[in-house]
């Protein structure tokens, strides 16, 4: 079985609307190929896929949401406020007390371990016309007049 990696979201959140891509790769240091990148999907359908691959297979899957960007400056905003989020996490790290919370962080990573674990069958992928169909409101949203 392999790995999936998603952003968790709140059920409010915006970019829970977003397109979403799949990034498929190694999941250990032994195998030396290039990423395969697939999409874009609807949330559950880029989740639903993921989950169906690594299930089988020894494979590191992220589902990251697509960020139509319209302009340079967009994506340069983008990547300032990457850079800011790194710095402020940096920041956290460094000022943590690394030995206080020792326990507690093995705990609470035992307790999700133990969770995943026992993590249903994986969601069924969806099916060709389905994703088609998802395909066609990505284009109408990505294609709609800004409000």
């Amino acid at each position: 079985m392999g790995a999936l990696v998603t952003l968790d979201l709140p059920d409010d959140s915006p970019m829970l609307g977003l397109p979403w891509i799949i990034t498929f790769g190694p999941l250990g240091d032994g195998d030396d190929w290039e990423p395969v990148v697939c999409g874009p999907y609807e949330r559950p359908h880029a989740l639903a896929l993921a989950e169906s691959v690594v299930a089988d297979e020894q494979l590191m899957a992220v589902v990251e949401p697509l960020l139509p960007a319209v302009s340079a400056d967009e994506i340069r905003d983008e990547i300032a406020s990457a850079r800011v989020a790194a710095e402020d996490q940096t920041a956290q790290v460094e000022e943590a007390d690394l030995y206080g919370d020792f326990e507690n962080t093995i705990d609470e990573e035992l307790e999700e371990a133990a969770g995943r674990e026992s993590h249903p069958e994986p969601r069924t992928p969806p099916t060709e016309a389905e994703l088609r169909e998802g395909f066609r409101r990505i284009a109408a949203r990505l294609t709609a007049p800004a409000d």
